[in-house]
């Protein structure tokens, strides 16, 4: 059984299913996650705007599910998708691509 926050959300973590790439961290609730199986595309729960979110539904970019497996304590997700075409908003393929080091505590 999976564990909900207290939002009713869980993350997701999105990876490259060709090459294990780490292509985003989203949040997922059981609407969209029903929708998720549903479509064969994630679907995530939009934090900012408060609604569910089709990743890719106007930009053609989806995310095309493959497999999805919970993690040892049920509160997290891992998704293996193929992405169509980049998946940042940016357009950079992953939505990792800025470096990380001190100067970003301050």
């Amino acid at each position: 059984m999976l564990k909900f926050d207290d939002k009713g959300l869980i993350p997701v973590i999105v990876q490259d299913v060709k090459d294990g790439t780490v292509l985003m961290l989203g949040y997922a609730n059981k609407a969209s996650l029903k929708l998720t199986l549903e479509k064969g595309e994630m679907v995530f729960w939009s934090r900012s705007r408060q609604e569910l979110w089709h990743k890719g539904g106007t930009s053609g970019n989806v995310l095309r599910v493959k497999s999805i497996s919970q993690d040892c304590d049920s509160d997290a997700l891992l998704v293996k998708a193929d992405p169509a075409g980049p998946t940042c908003h940016t357009g950079e393929r992953s939505c990792f691509f800025t470096g990380f080091d001190e100067k970003d505590l301050e």
